[in-house]
């Protein structure tokens, strides 16, 4: 069977039919679902968290992978119905991005290129190249996943000129110290 319609319109009946024989659909796509629970202007707020919490019982492994696939969409719906502040945001924020690092790492992921991370989005509406794929660690890539783990990329040649200049700068702050 096919759904046939967008789920953003339909009504909160539908969303329980539609999720309850989700397997009888051969187009059914939970992104697509969570999205719209979003962006459904026919549902007032009590029903999209009610749509929420039931689709969040059986898609419960998916909805916590969109933490690494789709973040915004993550934190829209978590926070739905919650009166935040700028430190709640941040903490929120925060969470999701050590929730992503320990799913690439319980999953042996090796790469980052996930759902909203793969694709263009420099944020302006006309540029021609929103949504085409990209190459991980292009400079093109500029919704690049970051943690505080990674190491930097300089090559080896960079870091033992570093340490040259550190060793010279070492003898200078102490000969400045004691003036000779």
């Amino acid at each position: 069977m096919i759904i046939g319609k967008k789920f953003n319109a339909c009504k909160k009946s539908e969303y329980f039919q539609f999720i309850d024989n989700y397997k009888k659909y051969t187009d059914f796509n939970t992104l697509g679902l969570y999205r719209s629970i979003c962006e459904n202007e026919n549902l007032n707020l009590n029903d999209k968290i009610e749509i929420r919490d039931y689709a969040n019982t059986i898609f419960e492994k998916t909805f916590h992978f969109y933490q690494l696939k789709d973040p915004r969409t993550y934190f829209n719906l978590t926070t739905l119905g919650k009166e935040l502040t700028i430190a709640d945001e941040r903490q929120v924020w925060e969470e999701i991005r050590q929730n992503q690092e320990k799913i690439l790492k319980e999953k042996k992921i090796k790469h980052r290129n996930f759902g909203a991370y793969s694709k263009h989005d420099c944020g302006h509406e006309d540029c021609q190249f929103n949504g085409i794929m990209i190459k991980q660690g292009s400079w093109f890539a500029e919704n690049e996943m970051h943690f505080k783990t990674d190491k930097k990329k300089s090559s080896r040649k960079l870091k033992s000129e570093q340490i040259i200049k550190q060793r010279k700068n070492k003898n200078r702050i102490i000969d400045d110290e004691f003036d000779y």
